[in-house]
């Protein structure tokens, strides 16, 4: 039996002739540095995220520290972020020369608990970086509240929730700017790195796109000191190529989250909930549960693709020691970090691979001491 985390050999077999058709159609340009599709697909994936304007770029990472340097965020400033995210989200703070300053999550969503973000706030605090974790929008109508009363810039972290709703909008237009990855395995990814700023803001677009080609937007005049972060051409290709089938990806994943939901609903596992002014696209299916180094060494041993999304929080980790701001206790980011296991969420997943994966968790898995049980819908 083999049932991987994500299936990206199925993806690629179904999309292979459209996805061959695109890269020789490069091939035959020759225009490998910002070709003409990614032009056309920053003017699709725009038009996709509902905003004005989209910026291909290197890397969900360079993402973000160039959305955060083109909003003013710099040397001497705080941004505040979740705890619970992946390295990135805090190493963009810090590369723009702010420090992150890290709240705890909340318990049901596992995104920035908007009640510990006011207690956080200071006069150096310029920016808040909420995460739509696993494909989760934030509780962003709060946040913005919150960000308004105190003139800070927010910058989505979008980097897992291709296509997700919170309200009427999607996620990408709940700020002043947002960041997406490209990588592999996203619910929209390439076949390598990159990434892509969104944004209303036509100032800001123009500035992301003289910085990420070396401050120049005219051949060897650079109006800034800029950058060498473009989204290649071969991957903006494959990406118009996969746009298209985004929404019914999302769809199936939204299928498979309800499968576990109802096969695992007398199991020992904390089911993840859905914030009710939000529409989940899981990127990942995380559930909680008291044993889960055991149950994942099960999973892995019966060849499912199962993992851990994150076991180290970031102020655990050596490269922020010392760098980076606590200001309140990481209480839920500190215990289920020990406790959350991703399984296997991907849109070519089985029916009979769910109920596989879902038969050995009920099998094994105990529920977490804390565990309380979690409504559906926050």
């Amino acid at each position: 039996m083999s049932i991987p985390l994500v299936n990206l050999k199925a993806q690629h077999h179904e999309l292979k002739k459209e996805i061959a058709s695109a890269i020789d159609h490069v091939l035959s340009r020759g225009d490998f540095i910002l070709g003409a599709d990614v032009s056309s697909f920053e003017e699709e994936f725009a038009a996709y995220c509902e905003v004005e304007h989209c910026v291909g770029v290197g890397s969900g990472l360079d993402a973000l520290v160039l959305a955060l340097k083109g909003l003013g965020i710099g040397q001497g400033d705080e941004v505040i972020t979740a705890a619970n995210t992946f390295i990135a989200t805090a190493l963009a703070i810090h590369h723009v020369g702010a420090t992150p300053v890290l709240i705890d999550h909340d318990p049901k969503t596992f995104n920035l608990d908007p009640s510990k973000l006011s207690q956080a706030i200071t006069s150096q605090t310029k920016a808040v970086v909420p995460v739509h974790l696993y494909g989760q929008p934030a509780d962003m109508n709060r946040i913005e509240a919150i960000a308004n009363e105190h003139g800070l810039k927010i910058v989505e972290d979008a980097a897992q929730a291709h296509g997700a709703r919170y309200g009427e909008k999607r996620c990408g237009g709940l700020g002043q700017a947002a960041a997406f990855s490209f990588y592999p395995g996203k619910n929209l990814g390439g076949m390598g790195d990159g990434g892509a700023v969104v944004t209303n803001d036509e100032n800001l677009a123009s500035w992301l796109r003289s910085a990420r080609n070396y401050g120049s937007q005219v051949k060897y005049s650079h109006e800034i000191r800029g950058f060498n972060s473009r989204l290649d051409t071969m991957q903006a290709a494959v990406l118009r190529v996969k746009l298209r089938h985004l929404d019914a990806w999302n769809a199936r994943r939204r299928e498979i989250a309800s499968q576990y939901r109802e096969l695992l609903q007398s199991s020992g596992v904390v089911l993840p909930t859905e914030h009710r002014e939000g529409e989940h696209i899981y990127h990942l299916f995380v559930v909680r549960c008291g044993n889960r180094d055991e149950v994942l060494s099960v999973l892995n041993e019966r060849g499912v693709g199962a993992g851990i999304h994150y076991p180290t929080p970031i102020h655990r980790q050596a490269a922020f020691n010392g760098d980076c701001v606590v200001p309140n206790p990481l209480e839920y980011t500190a215990t289920f970090c020990d406790e959350i296991l991703s399984l296997p969420m991907c849109p070519y997943l089985s029916d009979a691979d769910v109920e596989t994966v879902s038969q050995i968790v009920t099998q094994y898995a105990t529920a977490p001491q804390s565990a309380e049980a979690e409504p559906a819908i926050a």
